[in-house]
């Protein structure tokens, strides 16, 4: 509302909210570096966990930060911003989505310090842009060259990624059964290779230990055999993927059919199993000894395919079919009279086997399978649950360095040297775009910093031998070791990450920084798109409410 020759102007309604000025920046930013930390204290090797309870009373303990953001009730805004960063990430490189958001808050940190020395909010984005590029062309030239076939490298960005989690204490195992379930199903495309994650299958089932986590040479399909009397297992296995229903069709439109006499019900009866039996004939025909159906097969049908020795499963979902034909080789058939042997997969073995009381169905020693499964295991359900959140960030770390072919030095090496550059090259820049750029290289050494907090370690002891390691020659790798307490070259104690983690951190924590710190009014709007309600959560009129 505004007065205007003594008449009230009504603008937005009375319940509306709208915050503007510094109000609305400091507002945002703390929002935003509130949801940095409430993750930092899970970055490293001696990161602690979180418990996190909704309300149904159902638990979760992880300190996986893409985990955390996504399962926190998350309500302000800005904070949702940050959220985003994280989920970016995890969907681009798979690990390090921690490190992203902490960056992201560091950045908005420093952006606020700016702030209140009067300096214009473009003033510091213009800064914090011209430092992203700056880090982003040095990261074009940095890391070291791995190739696929370099196991022992691409083990350890594995046992990097899992270090701190619970299932560090079995990383090794872990580790060589990541490189060889990504190394399995990577494709070459255009002369570089291309690794598709949705090629890795994880089934997890409680109970054993994590150490008992096996690679399938093939699929495993949480299914069991369609009837008790098929075989329980088949070796030498030749497959059928049909994706046709192995029934009897229902007319598409409404239809009566009169039967006046006995012998006509039988006469129907006997067409009906008639058609099913030249169905199951046309699969034997074809060779198939294993069946995989997406959709259902009439208990007729079953008897018959029983009888013939036929192992068949039924229902599998869309997705496992298309896994099984890349593990098998096998083409999924949408018409059985197109069924033959050519169109059949092999696989060493076929067996229907229990774990932990429930019935599942493997498909083994399948030759060069271009889709594998991982069976992760562990004493409980949150244990197994926290092993695979490990594996995915291993898998996800794994397939990051072969795609890109660089890893660089971790323990917070890189985002010392990374600093270092920047804070180089901010003395060529002049006017109040060097204290932007000046505060982007501080903000970027949030990571070793907290790595030394969390591990018990004087932050500034261990900022300062940072630095002065790092002034040396060919000391571009040295970074803070938690378990020593010491400054060492991570690159030989095997503390490496893939190059795209950093820059993928780097450049969406910058861009999701700048975007906030640009923002000045927050007004309340009716459903963004779609009209009605305000949509905007009441904590927007005072401090961040968020979680």
């Amino acid at each position: 509302m505004t007065q205007m020759t003594g008449q009230p102007v009504i603008v937005l309604s009375e319940n509306s909210r709208r915050t503007l000025g510094r109000d609305a920046q400091r507002m945002n930013i703390m929002a935003g570096r509130i949801v940095a930390e409430a993750v930092r204290t899970t970055l490293g090797p001696k990161g602690m966990d979180k418990m996190l309870v909704d309300s149904l009373g159902d638990i979760v303990i992880t300190n996986d930060g893409a985990t955390l953001l996504g399962e926190m009730d998350i309500q302000h805004p800005a904070a949702k911003m940050l959220v985003e960063v994280s989920k970016a990430q995890e969907d681009e490189v798979g690990d390090g989505t921690t490190t992203a958001v902490i960056i992201a808050g560091e950045l908005l940190k420093k952006a606020e310090d700016l702030l209140d020395q009067n300096i214009h909010p473009t003033v510091i984005v213009q800064g914090y842009r011209k430092a992203n590029d700056i880090a982003q062309e040095f990261l074009a030239s940095a890391g070291e060259d791995v190739s696929p076939d370099d196991t022992e490298i691409l083990e350890k960005v594995a046992m990097t990624a899992m270090t701190g989690k619970s299932a560090e204490r079995a990383r090794e195992n872990l580790a060589k059964l990541a490189v060889k379930a990504v190394t399995l199903v990577a494709d070459e495309v255009n002369g570089s290779l291309s690794v598709d994650l949705d090629n890795i299958k994880i089934e997890k089932k409680s109970g054993g230990s994590i150490d008992d986590s096996e690679l399938i040479m093939g699929l495993l399909i949480d299914k069991e055999r369609v009837h008790p009397g098929m075989p329980q297992t088949v070796s030498d296995a030749k497959i059928a993927l049909v994706d046709v229903a192995i029934e009897v069709k229902e007319t598409e439109t409404d239809a009566e059919i009169r039967i006046t006499d006995p012998n006509q019900l039988q006469a129907f009866l006997s067409q009906e199993e008639g058609m099913l039996r030249d169905m199951t004939d046309k699969v034997k025909a074809s060779g198939a000894k294993v069946l995989f159906c997406q959709k259902g097969i009439d208990d007729m049908a079953q008897h018959f395919l029983a009888k013939e020795g036929i192992f068949a499963v039924r229902r599998v979902k869309k997705s496992d079919m298309e896994k099984l034909s890349r593990a098998t080789g096998a083409s999924i058939i949408s018409n059985l009279d197109d069924l033959d042997m050519e169109s059949l997969g092999n696989a060493g073995s076929v067996e229907e086997r229990k774990i932990s009381g429930d019935s599942m169905v493997f498909v083994t020693d399948c030759k060069s399978p271009k889709a594998v499964s991982l069976l992760v295991r562990g004493g409980t359900d949150h244990v197994v649950d926290e092993v695979k959140r490990a594996l995915d960030d291993a898998i996800g770390g794994v397939s990051a360095t072969i795609e890109t072919g660089k890893v660089v030095a971790g323990g917070g090496a890189i985002e010392i040297e990374i600093s270092k550059i920047v804070r180089k090259a901010a003395e060529k820049v002049s006017g109040r775009e060097q204290l932007a750029i000046n505060a982007f290289a501080d903000a970027l050494e949030i990571v070793p910093r907290t790595l030394a907090e969390n591990a018990g370690l004087d932050p500034i002891d261990k900022m300062t031998e940072l630095r002065a390691a790092h002034d040396k020659k060919d000391h571009e790798s040295y970074g803070l070791d938690v378990f020593l307490g010491k400054v060492i070259d991570m690159q030989k104690e095997g503390v490496i990450e893939p190059l795209k983690i950093k820059t993928q951190a780097i450049k969406s924590a910058s861009e999701a920084a700048e975007m906030i710190i640009r923002i000045d009014d927050v007004i309340s709007a009716k459903e963004l798109g779609k009209g009605g309600a305000p949509a905007m959560p009441p904590e927007m009129g005072g401090m961040p409410g968020m979680m």
